[in-house]
């Protein structure tokens, strides 16, 4: 019987290995589409300027609609 480990020391010995595993890393953030299509038009990539295009005049209509909502109000 003196061969067997004790529970008691078992699993003492199991949660000090899993206090020295490696620490992970933080999950990072996702970007949204916006954040990435803006990300992308500042790039030095064929077709980034038309990305960065596209964004402003999505933003310019979304603004226009803005104003028409505010107008109805």
């Amino acid at each position: 019987m003196r061969d067997r480990v004790p529970a008691s020391f078992a699993i003492a010995l199991l949660a000090l290995l899993a206090g020295c595993a490696p620490a992970q890393k933080p999950a990072k953030a996702a970007l949204t589409e916006h954040q990435r299509d803006s990300v992308l038009a500042t790039e030095p990539i064929p077709g980034a300027a038309t990305v960065g295009r596209a964004l402003e005049q999505s933003a310019k209509a979304s603004a226009g609609a803005a104003q028409m909502d505010s107008l109805a109000r």
